[in-house]
C-alpha cells in the first residue's frame, strides 16, 4: 500500500508542480489528521484541518507548519491524544 501511495503523491505532486512529500512531512500530515479526527471524534475533521494547514505550508517548512497545526488541534479539542497513524 505505501508503494501505492508514493506513487499517488509523486504523481499528484508532479501535476501540482510542487516538490513530494518527504517522510518527515508524511508523518507530519498522518499525525495531524488523526490528532484533528480523534481529537474532535469526527474524522471529517481530519482532511479539512490537513487542507487549511496545507495552505499555511507554501512550499518551504512543510514540516514545520504541520507540526505547529498538530499542536494547536491537539491543545484545542478535548479528546485529542498523541497518536502517530
Amino acid at each position: 500500500m505505501a508503494d501505492a501511495r508514493s506513487k499517488l503523491i509523486e504523481t499528484v505532486a508532479r501535476t501540482l508542480g510542487v516538490p513530494p512529500l518527504d517522510e518527515r512531512e508524511i508523518d507530519a500530515v498522518l499525525t495531524l489528521a488523526g490528532a484533528a479526527a480523534h481529537g474532535t471524534g469526527d474524522r471529517t475533521a481530519a482532511p479539512l484541518t490537513c487542507f487549511l494547514a496545507g495552505l499555511a505550508t507554501g512550499s518551504a517548512g512543510r514540516a514545520e507548519t504541520l507540526e505547529r497545526v498538530r499542536v494547536h488541534v491537539t491543545e484545542t479539542t478535548p479528546d485529542s491524544t498523541e497518536t502517530t497513524s
